[in-house]
């Protein structure tokens, strides 16, 4: 039976990496969250995610936050990646009332050329420094930083303000 204290979106977002940089995108001004603001590319779980594919076991799909993260990163940046890691995960309640789980994930790329999606308007490959100077996203900033540590031989640890 459908219980709405337990529906949620679920989505993941992958923070792309090269060369010491980050990968952060603009969203478009017809975003229902964060409209305007940077962040990195990410999207909602689609039952397309799975149910088109085979079973990995007899009931069962793994994987789905990595294949959002692949999807995701073809339709809204162009840049395809193999290799997809846990960050952290958070929830917040969208502006129309749609309580979200987010799976914070991370990947290195080679590829810089970026072909940005109709939700996103403009990118830039930035250091942690240089991610100080746009309008992100509330949590994003502590995200690049907990990555940027672990990425320097951290333990990755847990997200902090």
């Amino acid at each position: 039976m459908y219980n709405p204290e337990k529906a949620h979106y679920v989505v993941a977002t992958c923070i792309l990496v090269n060369d010491g940089r980050f990968l952060i995108a603009k969203r478009a001004a017809f975003e229902k969250a964060f409209p305007n603001k940077w962040t990195v590319p990410g999207g909602t779980l689609e039952t397309s995610d799975y149910k088109n594919r085979p079973l990995d076991t007899g009931c069962q799909w793994y994987n789905i936050l990595e294949i959002i993260c692949k999807r995701e990163l073809e339709e809204e940046v162009g840049i395809k990646v193999d290799k997809i890691k846990y960050l952290t995960s958070l929830i917040f309640i969208r502006p129309d009332g749609i309580p979200t789980l987010v799976a914070s994930m991370f990947a290195h790329t080679e590829c810089e050329a970026v072909r940005l999606s109709e939700e996103l308007t403009q990118h830039a490959w930035v250091t942690l420094e240089q991610a100080k100077d746009y309008d992100l996203i509330d949590g994003i900033y502590e995200e690049l930083e907990l990555l940027e540590k672990h990425l320097k031989g951290e333990e990755l640890g847990v997200w902090k303000k």
